[in-house]
């Protein structure tokens, strides 16, 4: 099976400008593709994910990433998706945030002896004199095609700022410069970054006579049609500090049961045969390989000692097996008891499995809260001091949600 036709296999691959060169290409080793990342937070998450195991399969096939940075196109951001204006970020944010990207991303990607490129957009983007742009690349956009493009329909309705009007510019001048200064012959991204990619590849056509290829990557979106990698208390993201190792492997570890064997398919690097064997697998064997996912992407994420830990905590939780030691644990102080103890819903509050006491107190009356093993139906519960030291209690809110509780 060649590259292209893995890609197509794992169900990677949304839309393509020219199936026949592209597959050339990078069948061949002969891509120099780019992926842009926009610095909007100080850590990549799952949304990013799928993209890093695209530039990683690619590069496993002999061809060169390079991960475009964008700390130039973070000034303004990106409208694609979105029905408001992104938060301005001042110029020190993005830089941190750009800093924090290229070290998880390096868990990826091999940027030694050459083999991948870092580049930050802000190197040629800050410094372009408005009217020589509007003279050397205004006259190539169409406003017309630009306000049918998917990624400005939804902020239409709204009202799109002119600032935001000008990403597609943007990113389309930098798979301009990206062709001349690297020979970068082609661009992924996205689903939603359609018409942005092909704006580029239009610019560099008529500015250079040359051919230039986008790709885009599916959306990693579940059985409902909703953006994989979303939680109640926000994204999930590959930063240990931001989402622990033990809350990225039970992301994975709950996905739908009509979602595994896709997550299998686009994230991991597990053999596609062995995956098909799973096809037919229900019950009992879905959870197992819905372990396998979790494990897996885990290792690829933290490393595979984490992603054992992580297995274990969760089997200690789900399966009454394993190491509780690894549980994600709460530790609590003597200044956060009255008189010697705790109420529950101020508990639930302080280890996080609550962001308030109303929706505590909802847990509580639901039955949905339960403290080493015995369910908690009165909202008045207190906990002593006493039951919280030495090896703790183990508090759980619904089926999946458990910290383990030790005062300090």
């Amino acid at each position: 099976m060649t590259v292209y036709d893995e890609l197509v296999a794992r169900g990677l691959i949304a839309q393509v400008t020219d199936e026949e060169e592209i597959k050339e290409l990078i069948n061949n080793g002969k891509a120099t593709f780019y992926i842009g990342f926009d610095p909007t937070a100080d850590s990549l998450h799952v949304g990013h994910f799928m993209a890093l195991c695209l530039m990683k399969r690619l590069q496993m096939a002999g061809n060169k990433p390079i991960a475009l940075v964008g700390g130039g196109t973070g000034m303004i951001g990106d409208p694609s998706g979105r029905t408001d204006m992104r938060t301005m970020m001042t110029v020190e944010t993005i830089q941190h945030n750009c800093d924090c990207f290229k070290k998880q991303m390096s868990k990826f990607i091999d940027f030694s002896d050459g083999k991948a490129l870092m580049v930050n957009n802000a190197d040629w983007l800050m410094n372009l004199n408005y009217v020589e742009l509007l003279r050397e690349v205004g006259a190539h956009f169409s406003v017309n095609n630009m306000l049918r493009a998917e990624c400005y329909k939804q902020r239409m309705e709204k009202g799109l700022s002119f600032l935001e009007f000008n990403y597609m510019i943007m990113q389309s001048y930098d798979f301009y410069t990206l062709y001349q200064k690297y020979g970068c012959n082609m661009q992924f991204g996205g689903d939603d970054q359609w018409s942005n990619m092909l704006g580029g590849t239009e610019l560099i056509r008529r500015k250079l006579g040359k051919d230039a290829y986008a790709m885009t990557i599916t959306l990693l979106l579940n059985s409902e049609g909703k953006k994989m990698g979303k939680t109640q208390s926000g994204a999930v993201w590959l930063d240990p500090a931001k989402t622990s190792p033990y809350e990225f492997y039970q992301y994975w570890r709950n996905v739908g049961d009509a979602d595994v064997l896709k997550c299998l398919r686009m994230l991991t690097f597990l053999p596609l045969e062995q995956i098909d064997e799973m096809d037919h697998w229900e019950g009992s064997q879905l959870n197992q390989a819905k372990e396998i996912l979790a494990f897996e992407l885990t290792k690829l994420v933290h490393s595979e000692e984490e992603a054992t830990k992580a297995q274990e905590a969760s089997r200690a939780l789900f399966a009454g097996g394993g190491n509780s030691e690894n549980m994600p644990k709460s530790e609590l102080t003597e200044a956060d008891l009255t008189d010697g103890g705790i109420d529950i819903l101020t508990l639930l509050v302080k280890t996080g499995l609550v962001n308030t006491k109303s929706e505590a107190r909802r847990a509580v009356e639901q039955g949905g809260v339960v403290v080493d093993g015995e369910k908690v139906s009165d909202i008045k519960t207190v906990l002593a001091g006493e039951q919280l030291s030495g090896d703790g209690i183990v508090v759980r809110r619904g089926k999946k949600n458990f910290r383990k509780v030790i005062l300090n």
